[in-house]
């Protein structure tokens, strides 16, 4: 263990990750004049998911004019759904423009951090060894940065190369190759359209058929880039209407289940268009309601499916050989490269990091039950530890990045009440979190995520701990200003 003399005095803010939570809460910081601040990141670049997620057709689902802070517009989305790269491009842009590059430290993984009461302070321990002190502590690491690999027996044995989609092997050319994909989540609905016509053969294994619509996308015009660069107020317009568009679906989600069916009647006649076989038709009905797990949108992921080189699996997978994959039927597919597109651990939230708070206690500990948090931000026990994008602030509506802002200004006046009213900390009392989160449970029940199906939304014992079932407005209502009676203030 180094001494702590090597790493300076304690700073008043250290921030875990550098996508759109850690990048944003540093422009916020600098904006209300707090210059002493650190921002860690693990990889050498910038962007976490959109840094991560560089696959064949990578792009997001939500309409790139939400897809960026309210504070930094950014009117010259090529098109309606934002690629990767644009995105990617976009953060870069941010650190430049607001010179956050001095302020970011890369390739500095977290190992731990504990809290030492007595001073009030985080020390936080990096994989070199090096310790770095600071009062404030906020987590930026999202739900989606731990790529979730599935246990299959015998995948040591396979002979051919094996990656995770947001590990993308773009050293590896696929064309004539027998590729397999696990998994049918929104990464792979975006990397199978685009692989599909190089490789000689896809087999596509599927535990269970996703709910596909289609994707209103298309390049934006010269004219319309022109119009929005000339006159900003009609992007933000755009990003009005497009914010209550996506905010009226919350109601089939949350309030009128019975909503879902104009969309279930979209989806239907999407299928019907993009995939005339009826056999393989029938294997991509989903067998839970609509909404259950995220509702994907892609225009060429069913016409892709009906390539004569493209096999659809249902089987469950029994076991990988040197050459390919044997399904509980018996048959082997043969293949040539193994593509998972399994998704994220979601539900483990701060994990590998070893988080310590108050008397010792881990947070992993803590959440063995599930991962919680007060208003998604506090943890009763962890003292100044804010955590973006945390337990149950996730959408399956509108953009995350409404919900981020919202953590950023709360976050914010945490920080400068410690301050302002001279405190070593802030802890949440327990007794706030848990009504806090006995009627988020209570909400989620209500919702059409509870309708019985298995998502990444849960925990195995089936505890929702991602999604927020509610309006985003009445979250950013919440979220607002903190309430100093929701905490123990120590001096």
């Amino acid at each position: 263990m180094h001494n702590k003399s090597q790493s300076g005095a304690p700073l008043r803010v250290l921030i875990i990750g550098s996508g759109f939570g850690g990048l944003g809460m540093a422009i916020r910081l600098q904006q209300a004049g707090i210059e002493d601040f650190l921002l860690l990141e693990k990889a050498g670049e910038v962007g976490g998911t959109w840094r991560d997620n560089s696959y064949p057709g990578a792009a997001c689902d939500v309409p790139s004019h939400l897809y960026s802070f309210s504070f930094e517009l950014k009117t010259d989305w090529t098109r309606k759904f934002a690629p990767q790269a644009e995105i990617l491009d976009y953060l870069r842009h941010c650190v430049a423009k607001y010179q956050l590059r001095s302020r970011i430290r890369l390739s500095s993984e977290v190992q731990s951090a504990a809290f030492d009461e007595s001073a009030g302070l985080w020390q936080v321990t990096l994989s070199s060894g090096e310790v770095l002190s600071a009062q404030a502590l906020v987590s930026a690491c999202g739900q989606l940065n731990h790529p979730a690999y599935p246990a299959i027996p015998g995948i040591e044995r396979f002979a051919g190369a094996v990656f995770h989609s947001a590990r993308w092997r773009h050293d590896l050319d696929l064309t004539g190759k027998r590729v397999a994909v696990i998994g049918t989540g929104a990464s792979a609905i975006q990397f199978v359209p685009q692989i599909q016509p190089k490789v000689q053969s896809l087999h596509l294994f599927q535990r269970s058929a996703a709910y596909v619509i289609a994707k209103p996308d298309r390049a934006y015009r010269d004219w319309e880039l022109k119009v929005m660069r000339r006159l900003p107020w009609l992007q933000r317009i755009d990003r009005a209407l497009k914010y209550i568009q996506h905010e009226t679906r919350a109601l089939a989600f949350i309030s009128c289940p019975w909503l879902m069916k104009p969309l279930q009647l979209s989806f239907k006649w999407h299928l019907a268009r993009g995939m005339t076989d009826v056999e393989r038709r029938r294997s991509l009905l989903p067998e839970y309601p609509m909404g259950c797990k995220r509702i994907l949108i892609s225009n060429d992921y069913y016409p892709a499916l009906a390539q004569s080189n493209v096999q659809i699996v249902s089987e469950p997978i029994q076991e990988v050989t040197p050459t390919g994959i044997v399904t509980a039927d018996g048959r082997e597919h043969g293949c040539d490269v193994l593509i998972y597109g399994t998704g994220f651990t979601a539900t483990d939230f701060l994990a590998p990091m070893r988080i310590t708070g108050c008397n010792g206690l881990e947070l992993n500990q803590a959440w063995k039950d599930g991962a919680e948090a007060y208003k998604g931000i506090s943890v009763s026990g962890f003292p100044n530890l804010f955590i973006l994008y945390g337990p149950n602030t996730n959408l399956g509506h509108n953009s995350i990045i409404y919900m981020l802002e919202s953590q950023f200004s709360y976050v914010l006046g945490c920080i400068q009440a410690l301050k302002r009213q001279g405190l070593r900390y802030l802890d949440v009392k327990a007794e706030v979190q848990l009504r806090f989160n006995r009627q988020i449970q209570a909400s989620v029940r209500q919702t059409i995520w509870a309708q019985g199906c298995s998502s990444w939304y849960k925990t195995a014992s089936g505890k929702n701990t991602n999604n927020w079932p509610g309006y985003t407005f009445t979250y950013r209502r919440l979220t607002h200003v903190p309430d100093l009676r929701d905490y123990h203030c120590m001096r």
